[in-house]
């Protein structure tokens, strides 16, 4: 297909319509076409289309996107210990269906060991998620690569191990699934000591998440001498939640300074830090409470205010000199 483009006109719009490279595109496949067969070009074109949709649904960017930022949010969270009586599931771990003797019994010495190995489970884990998702992404580009590829060798002497490609790529997709959900931790040793006559309660143990206490950014805000803090949770949980809220001076300039710092127990989702020093930095930290439960906390969010400055130094006579102007009053707490 000739085309003759002179200056500016109608022929180079045509050019540089979709539709134009849509032709160019046809203009390929035909000539692809004259150099094969029509039985091995059928099987190619339909290899490709195969290749084509898994890319678009099983493996698509956007589906890969969603699990990088699953990744990350896993990353954050807090990985606790549960244990179950055998006959129930996980989520009914209560008060109510769950009573406090069953830590009584559990001697305190292997519980610890069972976290440890709680720990480490975790751990490796969130490796091994990471290193899934590593390899989905790498498959995805060398398929992405290998659709773009206008040699048909691969879509045909070599379908075979195009197709064990794919087959790899879905187990590891389906690995990956697996294990976004934390699993049982098996038992090497009883938890529970002989305790004589009585009845040895059948247990297991439970690795169970909770989503990351983050700070509500818009909310935060940071006064002249006091700031007030905001966080939540993205998944409410069942029950109140106690959380461990952290501040500290950036930059102290001296050793009273230094004393600018604290750690405050809540039992909201709210507090207000008075007596801050103004037009100064300050780190504020929160995360939950410790649990005798908790495993593994890798992260806790953090954020930098600043207090807003004070007014001049001295009176202001201007002020000073006009009535019915109210004294301010500051309360601390």
């Amino acid at each position: 297909m000739n085309f003759q483009v002179t200056g500016l006109g109608l022929d180079k719009m045509k050019l540089d319509s979709p539709q134009s490279f849509l032709d160019q595109e046809e203009a390929e496949e035909a000539e692809d076409q004259q150099l094969l067969e029509p039985e091995a070009w059928r099987a190619y074109m339909e290899r490709r289309t195969a290749l084509r949709e898994f890319l678009t649904s099983d493996l698509s960017p956007h589906l890969l996107k969603r699990h990088h930022a699953r990744m990350e949010l896993l990353k954050k969270c807090s990985y606790y210990i549960e244990i179950l009586p055998k006959h129930l599931a996980l989520g009914d771990q209560n008060p109510l269906v769950l009573p406090n003797t069953m830590f009584q019994l559990i001697d305190p010495w292997k519980f610890q060991r069972m976290k440890k190995v709680g720990t480490a489970q975790t751990k490796i884990q969130l490796l091994l998620l990471g290193d899934l998702l590593e390899q989905l992404d790498r498959g995805r580009a060398e398929l992405d690569a290998l659709l773009e590829s206008p040699d048909p060798r691969p879509f045909l002497a070599g379908w075979g191990l195009v197709a064990q490609r794919l087959a790899d790529l879905s187990a590891v997709m389906d690995s990956f699934l697996a294990m976004m959900v934390p699993g049982r931790l098996h038992l090497k040793h009883r938890l529970v000591s002989d305790i004589g006559t009585t009845k040895i309660p059948h247990i297991r143990l439970m690795l169970s998440t909770k989503m990351p206490v983050m700070f509500d950014r818009k909310g935060s805000v940071a006064h002249q001498d006091w700031a007030s803090l905001r966080w939540f949770v993205t998944i409410q949980p069942a029950a109140p939640e106690q959380f461990e809220l952290r501040f500290k001076l950036l930059d102290p300039r001296t050793q009273q300074e230094c004393m600018q710092c604290g750690i405050i127990p809540v039992a909201a989702c709210t507090f207000d830090v008075h007596n801050l020093l103004p037009n100064r930095s300050y780190r504020f930290t929160i995360k939950r409470a410790e649990s005798y439960t908790l495993v593994y906390e890798p992260w806790w969010d953090s954020l930098t205010l600043q207090t807003r400055p004070g007014p001049p130094e001295g009176p202001t006579p201007s002020r000073l000199g006009k009535p019915g102007l109210p004294l301010t009053t500051l309360s601390v707490r």
